[in-house]
């Protein structure tokens, strides 16, 4: 049975931001906000936690998971950056962007698609994500929470905890989330690529421009 926090969306708790990272070191797999929509998360190296994940996101290991990281000094340690990708990801970070690039050997090879070593990384906006991060000291394997065969990503944390309570170890309440998830670009190639438009793709593109 999933606990259930609700905490302030600005002004996140920090006895119970602290009891959310026990739960993530743990093992656990969470539901929590992120500046665009819900997430599920849990620890990078927790092999099982990421089998869950998976689960319930129903996907494969060739779907691209995402790190959530602090700050670009962060996605530098789990991904190469040159000179022009630094750029767009300090224009674009923090927020609701996810961005593809060439991984380092810091990320476990499960976590990378079979054939290509890349990895999704983003720098969250919403304050109880970057809370969480902060106190856990490490990127958080995330994943959309997108459910099979729902047509929009949840955006409630009751009907999270009601759909998800056998298979989550804690949702975060921290208010309603959009339904819109982030932008992905794909940064391996010669040219930004945009595999998804979600939020802040008009912000992605007025800087391609």
């Amino acid at each position: 049975m999933a606990q259930y926090f609700e905490i302030h969306p600005t002004h996140p708790q920090p006895r119970l931001v602290r009891q959310a990272a026990g739960i993530v070191r743990g093992g656990g797999l969470i539901a929590y906000p992120t500046d665009s929509c819900y997430a599920l998360g849990c620890r990078l190296g927790d092999a099982g936690a990421v089998a869950r994940l998976r689960r319930v996101r129903g996907v494969d290991d060739k779907h691209l998971l995402t790190l959530m990281c602090r700050d670009l000094s962060e996605i530098a340690t789990y991904a190469l950056v040159d000179n022009s990708q630094y750029r767009l990801l300090r224009a674009l970070t923090p927020g609701s962007h996810t961005f593809v690039l060439r991984a380092t050997r810091e990320v476990p090879r499960r976590l990378m698609h079979p054939r290509r070593k890349h990895i999704g990384v983003r720098v969250p906006r919403h304050a109880v994500a970057h809370a969480l991060l902060a106190e856990l000291g490490e990127p958080m394997l995330s994943a959309t929470l997108s459910l099979p065969g729902d047509a929009a990503p949840l955006s409630s944390a009751s009907e999270i905890r009601e759909r998800l309570q056998h298979a989550l170890d804690l949702v975060i309440d921290a208010g309603p989330c959009g339904t819109e998830p982030s932008t992905v670009v794909d940064l391996t190639g010669v040219e930004p690529l945009i595999l998804r438009r979600g939020t802040g793709v008009e912000r992605l593109i007025k800087f391609l421009s």
